[in-house]
């Protein structure tokens, strides 16, 4: 009930007035049974935004941070996280990665569209990183196809850090059905999983025009944040040498 309420009355026509979303391969989605939709995540207006177009239900799966917030305001996020269809997932832990895996096989086998970030976070620079190979796994434990999709525009008008997205248009484009029926009975073998999710991030890349860097997203930036500190210091050297 609260899903209905909030995509065709409350929230649903507040995002197509504020992003007027255009709309690409919308045919790509089956009308029922279930399917993992596959995208690129740039910004938080992402988790909402893909629901708010679609005609059927689609679930995604959320870190845990979402629900676990202090406070009248923490419940209240949680509360809204859990009505418009996020399931929350710890990503911390030694069982992290089985437990994510758990719950979207969860979703897939009552027959429903599950929504999944390859990447495991949103981009801090809007480039395309390499997957995690959750994805390959749940499509081939459930027998399902992945529809690849990309968002466009969405990290231009909230990146990360920005609390209200800027007014503007974006795109959202899906690809056809990747169907890896030929790996069945795979599920275990570590070399086809990657090569699911490499083909599944490949797709991504052709949709959304990323630059692609072939490292985990968290990495990346933490190896981003280094370099600046470093930066950081020889620029302070340098002042001290001057003076």
């Amino acid at each position: 009930m609260f899903y209905n309420l909030f995509k065709y009355v409350l929230l649903g026509p507040l995002l197509r007035l504020y992003f007027r979303p255009r709309i690409e391969g919308l045919e790509n989605i089956p009308d029922d049974g279930a399917a993992i939709v596959a995208g690129n995540h740039l910004s938080v207006s992402d988790h909402f935004l893909m629901p708010a177009i679609l005609r059927r239900r689609i679930t995604f799966l959320a870190k845990s941070e979402y629900f676990t917030g202090p406070g009248l305001k923490g419940r209240l996020t949680a509360a809204f996280f859990r009505s418009v269809g996020q399931i929350p997932v710890d990503r911390s832990g030694k069982g992290a990665g089985q437990a994510a895996i758990d719950e979207g096989l969860g979703v897939l086998r009552k027959g429903e569209l599950l929504g999944i970030y390859p990447e495991g976070t949103r981009s801090h620079d809007g480039r395309l990183y390499k997957g995690r190979v959750g994805v390959a796994s749940m499509a081939l434990q459930a027998g399902v196809k992945v529809i690849p999709c990309a968002m466009l525009g969405t990290f231009e008008l909230q990146p990360p850090g920005r609390k209200m997205p800027r007014f503007g248009r974006v795109t959202i484009r899906f690809g056809q059905p990747l169907d890896f029926s030929r790996y069945a009975g795979m599920e275990g073998e570590r070399t086809a999983l990657r090569a699911i999710t490499d083909e599944i991030i490949h797709e991504i890349l052709q949709l959304s025009g990323q630059e692609y860097v072939d490292m985990y997203a968290p990495e990346a930036k933490a190896l981003q944040e280094q370099e600046r500190q470093q930066e950081r210091a020889r620029g302070r050297s340098e002042e001290r040498k001057k003076s």
